[in-house]
């Protein structure tokens, strides 16, 4: 499956988190690190999902990008 990533960038780390999966997180030193880490933190979720005897959640999620006057 495949699941929309929201990575966030403050001034001490990057953070990422799935909308369709909530408390699945990761964070990291950068970008590479957290992207990495939340393919991990998603497949340790679904995992988790499957032995509790939960069906993984389809992806709803969308990404897009709004144009707005600066």
């Amino acid at each position: 499956m495949r699941y929309a990533v929201v990575i966030e960038k403050s001034e001490n780390n990057v953070s990422a988190y799935v909308p369709d999966l909530p408390g699945c997180i990761a964070t990291g030193g950068t970008i590479a690190e957290v992207k990495s880490d939340i393919q991990e933190a998603i497949a340790f979720h679904l995992e988790g999902m499957r032995e509790d005897g939960l069906s993984p959640p389809v992806p709803q999620s969308q990404v897009e990008y709004v144009e707005v006057a600066a």
